[in-house]
Protein backbone atom coordinates (compact mmCIF):
# COMPACT_ATOMS: atom_id res chain seq x y z
CA UNK A 1 0.00 0.00 0.00
CA UNK A 2 1.37 3.23 -1.20
CA UNK A 3 2.07 5.92 1.80
CA UNK A 4 0.59 8.95 2.00
CA UNK A 5 3.05 11.81 0.72
CA UNK A 6 2.92 14.49 3.30
CA UNK A 7 4.98 18.06 2.78
CA UNK A 8 5.63 19.84 5.61
CA UNK A 9 6.67 23.58 5.67
CA UNK A 10 8.41 24.52 8.18
CA UNK A 11 11.93 25.85 9.23
CA UNK A 12 11.98 24.86 12.43
CA UNK A 13 14.32 21.72 12.86
CA UNK A 14 12.94 21.01 16.23
CA UNK A 15 9.32 20.74 14.78
CA UNK A 16 10.68 18.54 11.67
CA UNK A 17 12.66 16.48 14.47
CA UNK A 18 9.64 16.08 16.07
CA UNK A 19 7.32 15.31 13.11
CA UNK A 20 8.76 12.74 11.04
CA UNK A 21 8.84 9.89 12.96
CA UNK A 22 5.50 10.58 13.86
CA UNK A 23 4.15 10.84 10.63
CA UNK A 24 5.96 8.31 8.95
CA UNK A 25 4.60 5.38 11.89
CA UNK A 26 1.14 6.18 10.66
CA UNK A 27 1.65 6.22 7.06
CA UNK A 28 2.88 9.34 5.45
CA UNK A 29 5.79 9.78 3.61
CA UNK A 30 6.89 13.31 4.59
CA UNK A 31 9.23 15.52 2.53
CA UNK A 32 10.20 19.00 3.34
CA UNK A 33 10.08 22.87 2.44
CA UNK A 34 11.99 25.23 4.75
CA UNK A 35 10.28 28.65 2.31
CA UNK A 36 7.68 29.90 0.94
CA UNK A 37 9.37 29.81 -3.14
CA UNK A 38 10.33 26.17 -2.41
CA UNK A 39 6.94 24.68 -0.79
CA UNK A 40 5.03 26.45 -3.90
CA UNK A 41 7.84 25.03 -6.14
CA UNK A 42 7.43 21.13 -4.67
CA UNK A 43 3.58 21.61 -4.82
CA UNK A 44 3.76 22.52 -8.35
CA UNK A 45 6.46 20.25 -9.53
CA UNK A 46 5.50 16.85 -7.05
CA UNK A 47 1.98 17.42 -5.87
CA UNK A 48 1.59 15.97 -2.16
CA UNK A 49 -1.66 14.37 -1.39
CA UNK A 50 -1.73 17.29 2.19
CA UNK A 51 0.42 20.11 3.08
CA UNK A 52 1.01 21.34 6.90
CA UNK A 53 2.19 24.59 6.77
CA UNK A 54 3.70 26.81 9.15
CA UNK A 55 2.46 30.31 8.72
CA UNK A 56 6.41 31.99 9.95
CA UNK A 57 8.79 31.25 7.05
CA UNK A 58 12.14 33.04 6.54
CA UNK A 59 11.40 34.63 3.08
CA UNK A 60 7.76 35.49 3.82
CA UNK A 61 4.46 34.76 5.00
CA UNK A 62 3.13 30.74 4.64
CA UNK A 63 -0.45 32.55 3.73
CA UNK A 64 1.65 33.37 0.63
CA UNK A 65 1.45 29.93 0.06
CA UNK A 66 -1.96 29.19 -0.54
CA UNK A 67 -2.24 32.25 -2.10
CA UNK A 68 0.33 31.25 -4.47
CA UNK A 69 -1.26 27.38 -4.89
CA UNK A 70 -4.98 27.76 -5.25
CA UNK A 71 -5.49 29.44 -8.06
CA UNK A 72 -4.89 25.84 -9.83
CA UNK A 73 -4.56 23.34 -6.86
CA UNK A 74 -6.98 21.59 -4.03
CA UNK A 75 -4.52 20.42 -2.17
CA UNK A 76 -5.46 19.54 1.59
CA UNK A 77 -3.53 22.47 3.36
CA UNK A 78 -3.64 22.32 7.75
CA UNK A 79 -2.19 25.69 9.17
CA UNK A 80 0.10 25.35 12.39
CA UNK A 81 -0.42 28.51 13.92
CA UNK A 82 0.28 30.02 17.21
CA UNK A 83 -1.82 30.80 19.59
CA UNK A 84 -2.08 34.63 19.53
CA UNK A 85 -1.84 35.38 16.13
CA UNK A 86 -6.26 34.42 15.79
CA UNK A 87 -6.58 37.36 12.96
CA UNK A 88 -3.78 35.09 10.81
CA UNK A 89 -5.68 32.11 10.91
CA UNK A 90 -9.13 33.72 9.63
CA UNK A 91 -6.75 35.26 6.69
CA UNK A 92 -5.26 31.75 6.57
CA UNK A 93 -8.57 29.91 6.13
CA UNK A 94 -10.18 32.79 3.89
CA UNK A 95 -7.65 32.01 1.10
CA UNK A 96 -8.22 28.51 1.41
CA UNK A 97 -6.84 26.54 4.12
CA UNK A 98 -8.74 23.82 5.26
CA UNK A 99 -7.99 24.07 9.24
CA UNK A 100 -5.56 24.84 11.62
CA UNK A 101 -4.02 23.58 14.76
CA UNK A 102 -2.74 25.58 17.46
CA UNK A 103 1.12 25.69 18.20
CA UNK A 104 2.19 24.05 21.06
CA UNK A 105 0.10 21.25 19.52
CA UNK A 106 -0.33 16.94 20.42
CA UNK A 107 0.38 14.73 17.34
CA UNK A 108 -2.99 12.89 17.52
CA UNK A 109 -4.60 16.58 17.20
CA UNK A 110 -2.54 17.33 13.80
CA UNK A 111 -3.31 13.84 12.47
CA UNK A 112 -6.62 14.28 12.88
CA UNK A 113 -6.60 17.76 11.16
CA UNK A 114 -5.11 16.01 8.20
CA UNK A 115 -7.72 12.87 8.40
CA UNK A 116 -10.43 15.32 7.99
CA UNK A 117 -8.86 17.51 5.61
CA UNK A 118 -8.17 14.52 2.85
CA UNK A 119 -11.59 12.90 3.77
CA UNK A 120 -12.86 16.77 2.13
CA UNK A 121 -10.87 16.65 -1.06
CA UNK A 122 -12.30 13.04 -1.90
CA UNK A 123 -15.93 14.09 -0.83
CA UNK A 124 -14.96 17.24 -2.82
CA UNK A 125 -14.17 14.92 -6.19
CA UNK A 126 -17.57 12.72 -5.80
CA UNK A 127 -20.04 15.17 -4.56
CA UNK A 128 -23.64 13.05 -3.29
CA UNK A 129 -26.97 14.96 -2.93
CA UNK A 130 -27.23 13.16 0.42
CA UNK A 131 -24.76 13.98 3.20
CA UNK A 132 -25.21 12.30 6.66
CA UNK A 133 -23.78 14.65 9.26
CA UNK A 134 -24.43 14.43 12.97
CA UNK A 135 -27.36 11.93 12.94
CA UNK A 136 -28.87 14.17 10.44
CA UNK A 137 -29.75 13.22 6.88
CA UNK A 138 -29.62 16.33 4.29
CA UNK A 139 -30.76 15.67 1.17
CA UNK A 140 -29.68 18.29 -1.65
CA UNK A 141 -31.83 17.88 -4.10
CA UNK A 142 -35.05 17.59 -2.13
CA UNK A 143 -34.03 20.14 0.37
CA UNK A 144 -35.35 17.70 2.94
CA UNK A 145 -33.46 17.33 6.29
CA UNK A 146 -34.41 14.11 8.21
CA UNK A 147 -33.31 12.70 11.89
CA UNK A 148 -34.29 8.82 12.06
CA UNK A 149 -36.58 9.47 8.78
CA UNK A 150 -38.41 12.16 10.46
CA UNK A 151 -38.52 15.61 8.64
CA UNK A 152 -37.37 18.71 10.45
CA UNK A 153 -38.50 21.55 8.93
CA UNK A 154 -36.10 24.51 8.06
CA UNK A 155 -36.52 27.78 6.38
CA UNK A 156 -35.05 28.11 2.91
CA UNK A 157 -32.47 29.93 4.21
CA UNK A 158 -31.55 27.89 7.00
CA UNK A 159 -31.39 24.84 5.21
CA UNK A 160 -29.08 26.92 2.99
CA UNK A 161 -26.64 27.41 6.01
CA UNK A 162 -27.07 23.95 7.06
CA UNK A 163 -26.80 22.19 3.87
CA UNK A 164 -23.11 24.51 3.27
CA UNK A 165 -21.93 23.68 6.67
CA UNK A 166 -22.58 19.97 6.16
CA UNK A 167 -20.42 19.65 2.75
CA UNK A 168 -17.53 20.80 4.97
CA UNK A 169 -18.31 18.95 7.69
CA UNK A 170 -15.27 18.73 10.43
CA UNK A 171 -13.51 21.57 8.88
CA UNK A 172 -13.45 25.30 10.59
CA UNK A 173 -15.70 27.65 8.27
CA UNK A 174 -14.75 31.59 9.19
CA UNK A 175 -17.95 34.17 9.69
CA UNK A 176 -16.68 35.55 6.37
CA UNK A 177 -16.63 32.29 3.93
CA UNK A 178 -20.15 31.33 5.56
CA UNK A 179 -21.61 35.02 5.54
CA UNK A 180 -20.27 35.59 1.31
CA UNK A 181 -21.50 31.81 0.37
CA UNK A 182 -24.83 31.83 1.81
CA UNK A 183 -25.71 35.60 1.62
CA UNK A 184 -23.23 36.84 -0.47
CA UNK A 185 -20.21 39.00 -0.79
CA UNK A 186 -21.74 42.26 0.60
CA UNK A 187 -22.81 40.44 3.87
CA UNK A 188 -19.42 39.10 5.28
CA UNK A 189 -19.30 41.55 8.44
CA UNK A 190 -22.68 40.98 8.67
CA UNK A 191 -21.56 38.59 12.07
CA UNK A 192 -24.19 39.27 14.28
CA UNK A 193 -27.02 38.16 11.57
CA UNK A 194 -25.17 34.92 11.21
CA UNK A 195 -24.98 34.32 15.00
CA UNK A 196 -29.34 34.75 15.28
CA UNK A 197 -29.23 32.23 12.40
CA UNK A 198 -27.09 29.58 13.76
CA UNK A 199 -29.39 30.17 16.91
CA UNK A 200 -32.29 29.19 15.23
CA UNK A 201 -30.61 26.25 13.50
CA UNK A 202 -29.41 25.15 16.53
CA UNK A 203 -33.10 25.40 18.01
CA UNK A 204 -34.66 22.85 15.54
CA UNK A 205 -31.50 20.29 14.63
CA UNK A 206 -29.82 19.97 18.23
CA UNK A 207 -30.67 18.05 21.20
CA UNK A 208 -29.74 20.37 23.98
CA UNK A 209 -29.40 23.84 21.75
CA UNK A 210 -27.95 24.83 25.06
CA UNK A 211 -25.27 22.63 24.44
CA UNK A 212 -24.70 22.27 21.00
CA UNK A 213 -23.10 18.75 19.51
CA UNK A 214 -23.60 19.39 15.95
CA UNK A 215 -22.97 23.13 14.82
CA UNK A 216 -20.15 23.70 17.13
CA UNK A 217 -18.62 27.38 17.50
CA UNK A 218 -14.99 27.96 17.17
CA UNK A 219 -15.19 31.48 19.15
CA UNK A 220 -13.51 34.68 17.19
CA UNK A 221 -13.43 32.66 13.89
CA UNK A 222 -16.49 30.61 12.75
CA UNK A 223 -18.34 27.59 13.17
CA UNK A 224 -17.42 23.72 12.39
CA UNK A 225 -20.45 21.09 12.13
CA UNK A 226 -19.06 18.01 13.31
CA UNK A 227 -18.66 15.32 11.36
CA UNK A 228 -20.64 11.77 12.25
Amino acid sequence: MTNIRVLVVDDEPAILKFLRPALEANGYDMTVAGTVADATRQIAASPPDIVVLDLGLPDGDGKDVIRNVRGWSDVPIVVLSARDREAEKIEALDLGADDYVNKPFGVGELLARMRTASRHRMQRAAETPVLSVGGLDIDSVRHRIARDGKEIKLTPKEFELLSFLARHAGKVLTHRQILSAVWGPAHTEDTQYLRVYIGQLRQKIEQKPDDPRIVITEPGIGYRIAES
